[in-house]
């Protein structure tokens, strides 16, 4: 939210007819320019300030305001003030502007001002005085700065606690702006929607925060509001899935295998997507132990869909636990990733020798040696391993063919 963006706000209050005394910092070194001249003065500031130039604007500003100009144009001359100070990073001087300008009662530029200054405070944790300037936003009209008041009063309320004062100014806050709303406007609402849809969404509320998204929108298309509400529905659908794996009341039947193998796989996926990997793991494990065996041969299935056996004719390959242990963690591209540096670490091992031309058995014993034991301190290392000692037992009919501490005694 810009402090300085969209049209001018409504008149909400009377205006001092008399422009404050001119405060002698703001007095040129120079000659004093004319009352006459003060809007042009704004206008060459402005121009400075949107090319960087902002010690020369912040000049003309002061000069603006030292020639004792009407208020409409003293209050535009001190919110340049104001802006271009906190560009320069002299935050005491901008805020200083910023009340004066807000001093004036301006129907224009008085709003402007406040927005300014209490987001000022807001960010320096000055919450008590950003309220009371919020406050006085409240009282100065217009539609658009009367959202950007309920905003912050929303902001400041969840800030010291009354969840009662809060949820009145969201729902100000929120309230549908009209057909021609101005930008401003618009834009308020939609930021405090999403504002209040994150909040709710931490709070375990997923409705409510759906219906705070889907106010936001019906004021302007916003793709960050359209995830929150994705982000709503998704924490709906977990909450459903996850009664269908709830245990039957009294009298009541549990889940049918097929649905209840489908709600573990969904629910599961879920978790992961919204970054719990341990949970899902924890579904997945729950569907294989807790549900029944029709419903852990249901799960098992889902769990393994699409795993590749690579030809292995009797019982399970070694590498499917390791497999179905990624899947059910979420933790599959890690292992992927694994696989693949190993792979490629043995390849150059192996083939460096080979290249060479390499006639040395024991520099070629050394090269095949650091291969095989590439995976050794992998979580999967000792199930390749094992797996030899089987393949070889199978085909020599002798059990114990490799030492007991092979492949440390490489």
């Amino acid at each position: 939210m810009t402090t300085t963006s969209g049209p001018s706000a409504r008149h909400g209050g009377p205006v001092d007819p008399r422009p404050r005394a001119v405060d002698p910092r703001d007095a040129p070194a120079g000659p004093a320019p004319s009352a006459s001249e003060a809007a042009g003065l704004c206008d060459q500031a402005r121009d400075l300030a949107e090319n960087g130039h902002l010690d020369r604007a912040a000049e003309l500003y002061r000069g603006a305001v030292a020639a004792d100009p009407p208020p409409d144009v003293l209050a535009r001359a001190l919110l340049g003030l104001a802006v271009v100070e906190d560009g320069r990073g002299d935050t005491a001087a901008a805020r200083d502007a910023a009340r004066r300008a807000l001093d004036t009662g301006d129907a224009r530029h008085a709003p402007r001002a406040a927005h300014h200054l209490a987001l000022s405070l807001e960010q320096d944790g000055e919450g008590a005085e950003a309220e009371r300037v919020w406050r006085r936003l409240l009282d100065l009209g217009g539609p658009g700065h009367t959202a950007v008041a309920h905003y912050g009063l929303a902001r400041a309320a969840e800030e010291r606690g009354d969840p009662g004062a809060a949820e009145e100014h969201w729902e100000a806050a929120l309230a549908p702006p009209p057909e021609r709303a101005e930008r401003l406007h618009t834009e308020t609402v939609a930021e405090a929607a999403r504002d209040l849809a994150g909040r709710l969404l931490g709070r375990g509320a997923p409705g409510a925060a759906l219906s705070a998204a889907d106010r936001g929108l019906a004021a302007a298309e916003d793709p960050e509001l359209r995830l929150l509400r994705a982000a709503a529905h998704l924490e709906h659908a977990i909450a459903d899935l996850d009664a269908v794996l709830e245990p039957p009341g009294e009298g009541g039947e549990p889940a049918a295998p097929p649905t209840a193998g489908a709600a573990v796989e969904l629910l599961a996926g879920l978790l992961a997507l919204r970054g719990d990997a341990e949970g899902a793991a924890g579904v997945w494990r729950g569907g294989l132990r807790d549900l029944g065996d029709a419903t852990a041969e249901e799960v098992g299935a889902r769990l393994r869909r699409g795993f590749a056996h690579g030809g292995e004719e009797d019982g399970v390959p070694w590498w499917e636990p390791y497999l179905t242990e990624a899947v059910a963690t979420a933790s599959a591209p890690a292992l992927a990733a694994e696989l693949f540096a190993v792979l490629t670490r043995m390849h150059a091992l192996a083939a460096l020798p080979a290249l060479e031309g390499e006639a040395n058995p024991a520099r070629l014993r050394e090269a095949l040696v650091q291969a095989v034991r590439t995976p050794d301190e992998l979580v999967w290392g000792p199930g390749l391993h094992a797996d030899l000692r089987r393949r070889l037992a199978e085909a020599t009919g002798e059990r114990d063919l490799l030492p007991e501490d092979w492949p440390e005694r490489l």
